[in-house]
């Protein structure tokens, strides 16, 4: 192939040749592209010499250090320097991007206007950009979804237990025939109603359904002290940073029993949430206790700050869901909700006291398990 259709097919492909003299002093072996009129004030003609580093591509000073080496060593394939921004003689910014070439003995250096390969970087990075933002939407929705699937099935199954114990009662009438068979088909109803609900625990909700469906082993229940003093541990920096201190009470008997019935993971969960809530709404250099007391057949867990307290018109609806403080400072409304749906499936209850001397008490009381003979 002659040097006339080389030179051709490098103009065809818009992209600057050079071969290095020596140190900065190249020569330009094939007609140069318009682009690069834009760029140096000198034109530049085939076979004329330029120097690099100049003002019009600083940035190569960096790459041409790497370039030497590679050529010294006469290595094979090309070295890249990556795509970088550089300002024309108008001041405006155009990418550019540079190889490093070994042919036969000659040390060759190209540069190409990447415009289209920038613009398809960009592409890629907004397209992954935006898939990000999706994926974070459908964390969002699946979120949703899932409080809104335990928020229903919280409500369905409290109105049908309602609804069982009535139709229980109604055993203890003296009603007709028609009566009874009325009655049995009602409770066949609410049998099939209770299998509707676990099919969509099922199908939608992995945490419901394990909470429906947890086992009371006092071989398997979790220790509540050991779950505060991790909790405790684990709290302890974020505390420090606002000089507030996060303590058990001194009362608390280390050497006593204190499973209780649930689940470890969501027990931890529930203490969490009641410790990063004290955390937000109490102030610097204040102390949050947490207590234990053990009751007949239940242990009380009790944590108290030293915060402005809760008004009497927001602590009616505090466990609701989607409820939040009167400074909005939860996270979304649904944790103490979450400790209310959890507490109470395990057969506990949980609620707020003001403090008389200022602050709240969040408790919620556990039954203790018992064991599982079967």
């Amino acid at each position: 192939m002659t040097t006339t259709i080389l030179s051709d097919l490098f103009l065809g492909l818009n992209i600057l040749v050079l071969e290095r003299i020596d140190i900065g002093l190249f020569r330009v072996t094939a007609q140069p592209p318009s682009w690069l009129q834009r760029f140096c004030s000198q034109q530049l003609r085939f076979g004329m010499d330029m120097l690099i580093p100049q003002e019009e591509f600083a940035f190569l000073e960096n790459f041409l250090f790497d370039a030497e080496d590679f050529w010294s060593e006469n290595k094979i394939g090309k070295l890249n320097s990556g795509l970088w921004s550089q300002k024309n003689l108008n001041g405006y910014e155009e990418q550019l991007e540079a190889y490093a070439l070994c042919v036969n003995d000659s040390k060759i250096l190209l540069i190409e206007l990447a415009e289209d390969k920038f613009k398809y970087k960009q592409h890629l990075i907004q397209a992954g950009r935006e898939q990000q933002l999706n994926y974070q939407q459908l964390l969002k929705d699946n979120q949703r979804k899932e409080v809104l699937v335990n928020c229903i099935i919280h409500d369905i199954a409290g109105q049908l237990n309602a609804i069982n114990c009535c139709l229980a009662l109604l055993e203890f009438e003296n009603l007709t025939d028609k009566g009874k068979e009325n009655l049995e088909i009602a409770r066949k109803q609410s049998i099939k109603q209770e299998m509707l609900i676990r099919n969509i625990l099922d199908a939608f909700s992995d945490e419901v359904r394990s909470l429906e469906n947890f086992i009371v082993d006092i071989d398997t229940a979790p220790d509540i002290l050991r779950a505060v003093e991790e909790t405790i541990e684990l709290f302890k920096a974020t505390f420090a940073l606002t000089n507030q201190q996060l303590q058990l009470a001194a009362n608390v008997d280390s050497t006593a029993d204190w499973k209780v019935v649930g689940e470890q993971s969501r027990l931890d969960r529930v203490i969490t949430n009641l410790v990063e809530n004290a955390y937000r709404h109490s102030p610097e250099d204040s102390t949050v206790t947490i207590n234990l007391q053990a009751e007949a057949g239940y242990v009380l867990f009790t944590i108290d700050d030293e915060g402005e307290g809760v008004s009497p018109e927001m602590s009616n609806n505090l466990f609701q869901k989607f409820s939040q403080g009167q400074n909005r400072a939860g996270r979304g409304g649904i944790g103490l909700y979450f400790c209310r749906m959890t507490i109470e499936r395990w057969g506990g209850n949980i609620g707020y006291l003001p403090r008389p001397e200022g602050g709240s008490r969040f408790w919620f009381r556990l039954p203790r398990p018992f064991r599982n003979e079967s």
